[in-house]
């Protein structure tokens, strides 16, 4: 009798070598609810221990899909458990401070690995999202490309990567003697979770498992030679941006805002976090200043106006550019073409331009310093 198709599936997985402990994955007791339904379609979930390789997931989803008689695979992935707290203890939550200074834990922070390959890193962050950090971060990455910097552009918002659609990219990188192999449009290099990962599959991850990714994306990619590296952080002050800080020497932090006062405020956190662990931040972006009609060039506040410079002012920072709004800016994004190639002549890529410009100004101007 033939095996049948669950027996194929662990069959499978039996192949995949877990990374951590030497053993299957089946063995390492990574998989579990393993389902299928008769048109072939399985879905398993990964659980994943602090540390382990988030690419695993691909790995698995890959070995299922050459299965014979799966139509479609799906790896869900999860965290492991933390341990429970101790019966008794007496509290539902940790209290921060609660313990003597002596009797606390002490554990250092990483020391943060130059890169000097990765030539120029700048992190544009946001204090809260739907501010337009991503659209920023693209066409900055593509207009420097586009004055014939070497550039890289690397994804950490592992909760909303969405770097690929907006450079029109889809396909998996290829790995060649243990290096992830960047992929590339418009002249810039790229890596993103959004191509290691299902696209509806959700990233349901904690802290060290985003250093992981974090860590690997800087390390484990061949980026060669470059002369900016972009980094499109998540919004907030979290995980992913102590991470970046902790794994590497950043150069420089932008900061995008809306002009809007609900959004300065949340920038103006995001200032002050990379102040704190000594980041210089190259100013402000003020994005969606106003919103120009396509038709007669009539600009309208619809989210208020000043709210960036007035922040810049506030910090003594720069104002490194207002960006209009504009209906190609989002189809640009849609189709992958950022606004700087798709329509350089309208206002918005103007003013993005105007932004690569000022880093080239500051890049020279740190250089000579």
């Amino acid at each position: 009798m033939p095996p049948t198709l669950q027996e194929r599936i662990t069959a499978a997985l039996q192949r995949v070598r877990h990374p951590r402990t030497g053993t299957d994955v089946l063995a390492a007791a990574a998989i579990k609810n393993i389902a299928t339904t008769t048109s072939g379609r399985v879905r398993l979930t990964l659980v994943l221990a602090p540390g382990d390789d988030p690419i695993l997931a691909r790995t698995i989803r890959q070995a299922l899909e050459h299965v014979d008689g799966v139509a479609e695979a799906t790896v869900d992935v999860e965290t492991a458990n933390a341990p429970a707290a101790a019966k008794g203890s007496g509290r539902a939550l940790p209290v921060m401070n609660s313990a003597p200074q002596s009797a606390q834990a002490r554990v250092s922070a990483p020391t943060p690995v130059p890169a000097p390959n990765l030539g120029r890193i700048i992190a544009v962050s946001s204090g809260k999202g739907g501010v337009g950090k991503s659209t920023v971060a693209v066409n900055l990455a593509v207009a420097l490309a586009r004055g014939g910097a070497r550039v890289g552009l690397m994804d950490a918002d592992v909760y909303g990567p969405n770097l690929p659609r907006m450079m029109g990219v889809n396909e998996p990188p290829m790995v060649i003697n243990e290096k992830i192999i960047p992929l590339e449009a418009h002249g810039v290099k790229l890596i993103s979770l959004g191509v290691l990962i299902d696209r509806d599959q959700p990233a349901i991850w904690r802290g060290p498992i985003i250093m992981k990714i974090i860590t690997q994306f800087l390390r484990d990619v061949a980026w060669g030679q470059l002369d900016y590296f972009i980094v499109d952080m998540p919004p907030g002050t979290g995980d992913a941006q102590l991470s970046l800080v902790q794994s590497t020497q950043i150069s420089g932090a932008i900061i995008v805002t809306t002009p809007q006062e609900v959004s300065v405020g949340d920038a103006l956190r995001g200032v002050k976090m990379f102040e704190r662990v000594s980041v210089p931040v190259l100013g402000i972006v003020e994005n969606m200043s106003w919103f120009e009609c396509p038709h007669c060039g009539k600009p309208s506040p619809i989210f208020g106006s000043g709210g960036g410079e007035r922040l810049a002012k506030e910090l003594e920072l720069p104002l490194l550019g207002q960006v209009p709004m504009s209906p190609r800016v989002m189809e640009g994004g849609d189709r992958g073409m950022p606004i700087v190639i798709s329509d350089p002549a309208s206002s918005s890529a103007r003013a993005l331009a105007a932004i690569a410009d000022k880093v080239i100004e500051w890049a020279g101007a740190t250089q000579r310093g």
